[in-house]
């Protein structure tokens, strides 16, 4: 009879997505070296089907690493985006924790240690934030509150007081210097337990990039999960990424096509057609207030991204309709 071998069972596994970010993703996991070599853990590296030759310069740069044994790299032949490159991550290594991580992140020495003691000590914890900052030690906005109708409106009518006296739909919310809950957390870095997987399944793969992190938030909070922040795990996020949106929203470019579908699916999963037609009036709202504004001082400028009227639409008919991966992400509109 031929033996069984169980599948090791690791204290961590660390989660690490390449799609054409070379550069980044070796000092990614360069950073990583000084506490994983101390930790019972394996790092998989998911390449999102780059096809530019970055995964090769990759797997030669990993050799001169001290942590070289602990790197296991996965070629996916498609990609099928930020949730689906994270799933295959997952599914290659069993362990006990995982840190889901971006490739424009520099783990702090003592960060994961200081992430799994506080995680071990609080068995209700499902998902721990660490507290993501600039290069020169600032903090960036990494935990928040979920969208919401109400968080339309104030997102697209960008005033003052509208966001003061709604302050408790306001989604980002301010950083704290203590561990605390919150509703969703960035997934730009994140320790998630094992069993919040098992509870809840994987991340939604129906969401190419952007809110796959507040749905699997929300979905861990509905099964009775806590999303905890630690302040002192660092890590820097440089915002350099696969994806373009910061740069186009800050040029108020139109933004993907998949953005804008994600949105659509996020707001009806939680909220239904009618939350999903009220998110998009109250969007609408929001609009005419900022329009009005900049039609009456010249010092206010509306600034929100071209079509963004239009495409908050995108889907509206059949909001579950599963992402189509393109061949080649950098040509999709």
């Amino acid at each position: 009879m031929k033996e069984v071998t169980e599948r090791p069972i690791f204290d961590l596994a660390v989660v690490v997505i390449n799609f054409r970010t070379p550069e980044l993703t070796i000092n990614c996991l360069n950073s990583l070296s000084p506490d994983i070599q101390s930790l019972n853990a394996r790092v998989v590296l998911v390449d999102n089907n780059s096809a530019d030759g970055s995964i090769d310069k990759i797997e030669q740069a990993i050799e001169n690493l001290a942590i070289r044994d602990k790197i296991f790299i996965n070629r996916s032949p498609v990609n099928g985006g930020f949730s689906a490159g994270n799933n295959i991550g997952i599914k290659d290594v069993e362990a006990h924790y995982y840190l889901l991580t971006n490739s424009d992140t520099l783990i702090r020495e003592g960060a994961l240690h200081t992430l799994l003691d506080t995680a071990k000590k609080n068995p209700k914890i499902g998902l721990l934030a660490p507290r993501l900052e600039w290069p020169d030690g600032s903090p960036q906005e990494s935990c928040f509150k979920y969208h919401s109708p109400w968080s339309e409106l104030i997102h697209s009518a960008k005033t003052g007081i509208i966001t003061k006296c709604l302050q408790k739909y306001n989604v980002p919310q301010p950083v704290s210097e203590v561990v605390r809950d919150y509703d969703w957390v960035s997934f730009a870095s994140v320790l998630v337990r094992a069993e919040v997987f098992k509870n809840t399944g994987l991340m939604d793969e129906g969401y190419f990039m952007y809110y796959e992190d507040v749905v699997f938030c929300y979905r861990a909070k509905q099964a009775g999960w806590l999303i905890h922040y630690q302040p002192a795990a660092h890590v820097v996020h440089l915002r350099g990424g696969s994806s373009p949106l910061k740069a186009q929203v800050k040029l108020r470019k139109r933004l993907p096509r998949y953005y804008y579908e994600s949105r659509t699916r996020f707001f009806y999963q939680v909220y239904g057609k009618k939350g999903l037609l009220l998110a998009n009036l109250m969007w609408r709202a929001g609009w005419l207030i900022s329009y009005a504004r900049s039609l009456l001082s010249s010092n206010f400028v509306q600034d929100i991204p071209e079509q963004q009227g239009q495409d908050i639409w995108i889907n509206y008919a059949n909001p579950e309709t599963p992402y189509v991966h393109p061949e080649n992400y950098g040509n999709k509109a």
